[in-house]
C-alpha cells in the first residue's frame, strides 16, 4: 500500500514514451525514403515493440495514479485496461483497434515471417497516431486542462 501511495503522489514521467515515439516516427520516415531496405523495416518493427510496451505501461501507471481504487488495475485484463483508457478519453481508438496492435506485437515475438513483418510495419503509422493522442491527453491532464 505504501508503494501504491508513493506512485500516486509522483508525477508521471512522459519522457521515455515521448522518446520512443520519436524513434518510431524517425524509423517510419526513413523507411518511406528507402522502402526496400529490410534492415530499416526491421528497425521500425523493433521501435514499434518498445513503443508499444511503454504506451500501455504508461497508461497503466496513469490509471493507477488517478483511479479511485487503483488496486483493481492489478487484476484488470489488458483489454479492460484499454477500454478504461478509451472511456476516459486517453486513447484515440477502442479495444478493437488495440487488439490489432496487440496481435502485431505478438507477431513480432515469434518466428520471423516476411508477411507478418510487413503487416506489422503497415500498422505502425496508426499506432504512432494512437501514441501521439495518448501523450497529448496525458499532458493536458498533467497541466490541469482536462
Amino acid at each position: 500500500m505504501v508503494g501504491e501511495q508513493n506512485e500516486r503522489e509522483e508525477a508521471l514521467d512522459l519522457g521515455p514514451l515521448q522518446r520512443a515515439l520519436e524513434r518510431c516516427t524517425e524509423g517510419l520516415l526513413l523507411l518511406r525514403e528507402r522502402p526496400g531496405e529490410s534492415i530499416i523495416r526491421d528497425g521500425v518493427i523493433q521501435r514499434f515493440e518498445f513503443t508499444y510496451e511503454l504506451a500501455h505501461k504508461t497508461l497503466r501507471r496513469y490509471l493507477r495514479m488517478t483511479l479511485a481504487t487503483p488496486g483493481v488495475l492489478e487484476e484488470m485484463a489488458f483489454q479492460d485496461l484499454i477500454r478504461t483508457g478509451y472511456a476516459q478519453g486517453l486513447l484515440l481508438h477502442s479495444w478493437e483497434q488495440w487488439r490489432g496492435f496487440r496481435q502485431c506485437r505478438t507477431n513480432t515475438s515469434h518466428a520471423y515471417d516476411e508477411v507478418k513483418a510487413q503487416r506489422v510495419v503497415e500498422s505502425v503509422p496508426a499506432f504512432v497516431e494512437e501514441v501521439r493522442f495518448l501523450l497529448a491527453a496525458l499532458r493536458r491532464r498533467a497541466d490541469g486542462a482536462g
